[in-house]
């Protein structure tokens, strides 16, 4: 089964994760199948990016979402497209 989950990667004291797709039977920083985007909890305030299009194509593919990403992505609501359409329309 394949799933959704945070990745480890930065220095000793310094987290910054990697949003993965990754087999559930993994260890935690293994092999993955493709990198979704990335979540620094250093920032203030915290950043997420995540190429929504590709997280919403894994989970219609059977993929299962880790209980904290899945609050990381409610948590961080996607800008609406309703707001990126006029400013592409006035260029």
């Amino acid at each position: 089964m394949l799933a959704i989950r945070l990745r480890r990667t930065g220095s000793k004291k310094r987290p910054f994760f990697r949003v993965v797709v990754t087999d559930s039977r993994t260890a935690r920083d293994s092999s993955f199948v493709e990198v979704l985007g990335y979540y620094n909890p250093r920032t203030n305030p915290e950043t997420l990016k995540l190429d929504r299009e590709r997280l919403t194509h894994w989970i219609s593919q059977g993929a299962v979402a880790s209980d904290t990403v899945r609050t990381l992505v409610d948590r961080m609501p996607e800008a609406p497209a309703a707001e990126a359409a006029p400013e592409a329309a006035a260029q």
